[in-house]
């Protein structure tokens, strides 16, 4: 049988790809620095393994005798991803992908040293370099697939996601941004003369902040068989679904940086322990996309996190790891107003729900003009500061670390990742209003610490589903209709006016 052809195969592609995530998890949270060269050799050595292994001549063959076998729905679906992600893989030469891959490695190496100088200059060429092969990685998959460059890259991230929908949505949600930040401000100031701002100053030991984010983390449901939590540089979720690799970074000065990159992290990785096991070697029972993603990390991290019902729950949490007198009498209103609060900043990571998207949209219009070649690196700082300005009325034009040098992804060589996160934000409120609508008494069961019921909904809507369906038709089969902006503008308006 054919479909027992693919599916041993996808036992192979399955252990391949185990062994890449896992390394490269290491490589950002344990690997000395010295070991970075022969890290980059060895995992892009696998990375043209899996290549080799998932272009093999033989697959196409494989799916057309399993196209006509006598199937169930799942497997059906089965074969039909298999045969999306064959077509995509087969879009680019191995040695390309060898190459690839150790490039964008040492390049995100050497991202992690030259940011914290924030040395522009030396990073420059390794950047060049990086958008070099993903100009010629877009145009191999745009000539294969029949899409626009940069459709074929977000292709890669966000399956049936498409420049001509994705564009409007986030230039309406643009346009709405930049006049309602000024608004949210103005109310957060009558709110602030209602109640003045409280701040809590550590120092916080670090210890003490960790033992807090596993304890939430297991209160989420994360199943600590099946997962740890690290320190990096930048917060991830990695590893597998059956080996979670999260990581958080803490500072000593104040809790909640590390608290809310353990939330959010956390999001992702309930996704990823709630995929279809016995599908797990096969690409339809892997995460749908990384809008789909993010929509999990951002539901747990901001329609859970910012609403009082949640810290109602989590204060005596917090005051148990923390102490008492650690917090100097913050209470509920105070910590709410915080996690709230609106502000200009340069650091997308650290930026609230309201700036955030300006964060994204700037990245993504970047990233469209440096693929099409109509923005070259060395012009970046310059065009990253106009609309760092024009957006959020910041200037970053002498401060590199906190432009062009700020994230991973571009290091990393992921073009076409950025759109993930405010689309990310979208379907998380999306889902929400669904999750009210089915369970009305939700926001209560938040406020006793249970997570039962919001666990329930995303398992079978999302997490159960793996990746049967496109992002558009899996975000309209969960909620009853297509990404809406409407429904996170007037999320945002009914938070923050």
């Amino acid at each position: 049988m054919s479909y027992a052809d693919l599916e041993t195969l996808g036992k192979k592609l399955e252990s391949i790809e185990h062994a890449i995530s896992i390394l490269s998890a290491d490589e950002a949270t344990n690997m000395p620095v010295g070991g970075g060269e022969k890290r980059a050799e060895s995992v892009s050595y696998l990375y043209g393994l899996r290549h080799e292994t998932a272009t093999a001549p033989e697959i196409a063959d494989w799916i057309a005798k399993a196209e006509s076998e006598d199937l169930s729905d799942d497997q059906k679906l089965a074969v039909s991803e298999f045969q999306r992600t064959y077509t995509n893989a087969t879009c680019l030469p191995t040695d390309f992908v060898r190459r690839k891959s150790q490039a964008e490695m040492r390049s995100e190496q050497l991202w992690r040293d030259l940011r914290a100088k924030n040395d522009w200059a030396n990073f420059a060429p390794a950047l060049e370099g990086v958008v070099a092969l993903a100009r010629e990685e877009a145009q191999m998959r745009a000539d294969r697939l029949g899409l626009a460059p940069y459709d074929a890259l977000m292709e890669q991230f966000d399956p049936g996601n498409r420049m001509a929908d994705v564009a409007p949505v986030l230039e309406k949600l643009k346009t709405f941004l930049v006049d309602f930040v000024p608004e949210a401000l103005d109310a957060q100031e009558r709110r602030y003369a209602k109640r003045p701002a409280k701040t809590v100053e550590g120092p916080f030991p670090i210890e003490k902040q960790r033992e807090l984010g596993l304890s939430m983390m297991q209160a989420l449901g994360f199943d600590f068989t099946h997962g740890r939590l690290d320190v990096s540089h930048h917060p991830f979720c990695g590893g597998v679904p059956t080996d979670v690799r999260m990581t958080t970074r803490y500072r000593t000065d104040e809790f909640l940086t590390a608290l809310m990159g353990v939330l959010h992290e956390t999001g992702h990785a309930l996704y990823e322990q709630g995929l279809p096991k016995d599908l797990s070697h096969m690409a339809i029972g892997q995460a749908r996309g990384m809008a789909m993603h993010e929509s999990q990390s951002l539901f747990v991290e901001q329609q859970l996190a910012h609403a009082p019902q949640f810290w109602h729950w989590a204060m005596p949490i917090v005051a148990r790891h923390l102490g008492e007198d650690a917090l100097k009498g913050w209470e509920i209103e105070d910590v709410v107003a915080e996690v709230n609060k609106v502000q200009r900043g340069f650091i997308r990571v650290d930026a609230d729900e309201v700036t955030y998207p300006l964060h994204v949209i700037l990245r993504f219009e970047l990233e469209q003009a440096l693929i099409s070649g109509a923005l070259e690196v060395v012009d970046l700082p310059e065009a990253w500061d106009a609309k760092m300005t024009e957006y959020l009325g910041l200037s970053t034009i002498d401060n590199p670390k906190d432009g062009p040098m700020q994230d991973v992804h571009w290091s990393g060589g992921a073009f076409g990742y950025f759109p993930s996160y405010t689309l990310g934000a979208m379907l998380a409120a999306q889902q929400w209003q669904a999750i009210e609508k089915a369970r009305p008494s939700v926001l209560d069961e938040i406020s006793n610490g249970d997570f039962s019921g919001v666990n329930a909904w995303r398992s079978e809507n999302v997490w159960s589903q793996g990746s049967r369906y496109s992002t558009p038709d899996l975000i309209k089969r969960a909620t009853g209709s297509t990404l809406d902006p409407d429904i996170f503008i007037a999320h945002l308006k009914k938070r923050y006016g």
